[in-house]
């Protein structure tokens, strides 16, 4: 290709797993770099929470309240709360989704495909119950259990906004596969 030449580099096929994440035609999607984007952040306060968890979690105050007012744990609620949000509301209104939107995706070339928001947005449930966990079982004075329950969301994170691969997103899929989540039911 010469300097002079305008064509546009061909843009290579999506492999098998995020072929079953893209938008079917007709179908609204969403930029599959905004759910990293978020990843990113999320990835950021759960190792904040890992760190003031860690720094904690051998000797847990005696009382609830004490356990509800540790740094990591009011951290943890509040990614619970984007987890919920994110779930409840859809990826497309969770804050950062829409920081991504306003802010980030202006200076961003058009994605190569379009992704469908519902493994995302189940991902996001996935998360939810896991952050909702660990802090009932902190605060029912389990040791390590915020850390390790923080930890396992960490990985997730980390994994979507490092390598582009969303756990949450391939068990939505492998359900949707057996049936169980994302077609609409027919009566038998």
């Amino acid at each position: 290709m010469t300097s002079n030449d305008k064509r546009t580099p061909e843009v290579a096929p999506l492999s098998g797993s995020k072929a079953a994440l893209a938008a079917k035609p007709g179908q609204t999607g969403i930029d599959p770099r905004g759910p990293r984007f978020g990843a990113g952040i999320t990835t950021v306060l759960l190792l904040t929470v890992i760190g003031l968890g860690l720094d904690a979690a051998a000797a847990l105050p005696a009382t609830i309240a004490e356990r509800a007012s540790q740094p990591a744990f009011l951290l943890f609620s509040l990614i619970a709360v984007l987890f919920a949000w994110g779930a409840f509301a859809g990826i497309q209104r969770h804050p950062y989704g829409l920081i991504f939107k306003a802010v980030i995706r202006p200076r961003l070339s058009a994605p190569s495909h379009q992704e469908d928001p519902r493994p995302p947005t189940f991902s996001q449930g996935v998360g939810f119950v896991i952050t909702v966990i660990g802090i009932v079982l902190h605060l029912a004075a389990v040791p390590y259990a915020l850390v390790i329950f923080a930890g396992m969301a960490f990985i997730a994170a980390f994994l979507n906004s490092v390598f582009d691969y969303c756990l949450g997103c391939q068990l939505y899929v492998l359900l949707a596969r057996a049936g169980l989540v994302g077609r609409a039911r027919s009566a038998a």
